[in-house]
C-alpha cells in the first residue's frame, strides 16, 4: 500500500501540494492527471524520495520518509520500477546492457542477470533486440526497453511519468496494453499524464490534480473531447 498523510510537497520553494491524503492499494493501476506544471512528476518523485515532503508522511514499499535514512534509498528504489518520457536509455551501451546494469549495481549474480534481462525483454516482445543499440530502435520499441529495464528488478510498483509523451496515437495505446499487463500480475502501476483520452481509453481509477490537492475523477466528454471532472459524492 502507498499512502500520502497530510503531506505538503514543495519544489523550489513552491508549494504544489497541501494537506495531501491519498491511499493507492497494492494492484491498482491509477492515472495521475493534470495539466503539464501541476504537479505530476512532482508527485512521482515523491514516490522514489527524490523530493521529499515539508511535512506529514508519505509510506511506499515499507519504507517512511519520516524515518527513511540516506543511505536506504537506493534499496527503496530497487522495489520500484520507474519510466520516464525521453526513454533515458544509454546510448553506448546495446539493449541487453542496459538492463544488464541495472541489475550489476546491486550485485546480482550473472548467472540470474541473464535469466532476468531476458525475462524482461521477453515480456514486452523484443528478446531479439537483446544485442541492438537504442538509437536503431523506434520510439515506441525504446519505450518498452524502458518497459523492460524498469521490470527487470521485478518491482512491487511501476511509477511512468508521462510515458506516451513522446509518442502517437497508436503507440501509446501499444505502451499502455504493456503496463496493463504488468498491473495484471498484482505490480501496482501509477501514471501520470495529460493524455486525456488514453485514459478514456482504458478506463481505472483517476485521480485528478485540482489546485494543490488531488480529486478522484470520472472521464466526461466535451466538445473538444475527454477531459477529467471531480466525480460528484
Amino acid at each position: 500500500m502507498i499512502s500520502f498523510s497530510d503531506v505538503d510537497l514543495e519544489l523550489d520553494k513552491k508549494l504544489i501540494f497541501s494537506k495531501l491524503n491519498l491511499t493507492i492499494q497494492q494492484g491498482e493501476l491509477v492515472y495521475i492527471v493534470g495539466k503539464s506544471g501541476t504537479g505530476k512528476s512532482t508527485l512521482l518523485k515523491s514516490l522514489y524520495m527524490d523530493v521529499r515532503p515539508k511535512k506529514g508522511e508519505i509510506k511506499i514499499a515499507g519504507y517512511s520518509s519520516k524515518t527513511i535514512k540516506k543511505r536506504q534509498i537506493p534499496l527503496l528504489r530497487r522495489k520500484l520500477g520507474i519510466i520516464f518520457q525521453d526513454f533515458r536509455l544509454l546510448e553506448d551501451r546495446n539493449v541487453y546492457e542496459n538492463l544488464e546494469f541495472v541489475l550489476k549495481v546491486t550485485g546480482t549474480k550473472q548467472k540470474l542477470i541473464t535469466e532476468l534481462v531476458m525475462h524482461a525483454l521477453e515480456s514486452v516482445g523484443l528478446e531479439h533486440a537483446a544485442k541492438m543499440m537504442p538509437l536503431r530502435l523506434s520510439g515506441g520499441e525504446q519505450q518498452r526497453i524502458s518497459i523492460a529495464r524498469a521490470l527487470v528488478r521485478e518491482p512491487l510498483v511501476i511509477l511512468a511519468d508521462e510515458p506516451t509523451g513522446n509518442l502517437d496515437p497508436d503507440t501509446s495505446l501499444e505502451i499502455l496494453d504493456y503496463l496493463k499487463r504488468i498491473n495484471q500480475k498484482n505490480i501496482t502501476v501509477i501514471i501520470g499524464t495529460h493524455d486525456y483520452e488514453l485514459v478514456r481509453h482504458s478506463p481505472s481509477r483517476t485521480l485528478q490534480i485540482v489546485g494543490q490537492n488531488i480529486v478522484e475523477s470520472t472521464m466526461e466528454k466535451s466538445a473538444t473531447g475527454f477531459r477529467p471532472a471531480v466525480a460528484s459524492s
